[in-house]
């Protein structure tokens, strides 16, 4: 068997940076999540307690802790990202 290498299709994603919970731009962050088709009250995210989020994916329910990124995929989901892998995968536009 072959062992053949592929790269990652090129895709532009929507993001947004989940801010300390204690931060006066709490409110803002849900603006931005609304914009991008999530809101306080959708089954795709809710607040379980004051320090993180917690995200229904396709994969399961996934924790979000501030300074993690929010992804909204090509088919319109939305997970978790933690800030190192964001760095390392996308590239700002």
């Amino acid at each position: 068997m072959l062992i053949m290498q592929y790269r990652k299709k090129p895709v532009v994603i929507e993001a947004i940076q989940v801010p300390d919970i204690a931060h006066a731009t709490y409110n803002e962050f849900f603006e931005a999540l609304s914009l991008m088709g999530v809101n306080q009250s959708s089954d795709r995210i809710v607040l379980p307690m004051k320090d993180h989020l917690l995200i229904k994916t396709l994969e399961g329910t996934m924790r979000a802790d501030p300074g993690d990124w929010i992804i909204k995929g090509v088919k319109g989901e939305f997970y978790p990202c933690k800030p190192d892998i964001f760095e390392a995968t996308y590239d700002s536009i």
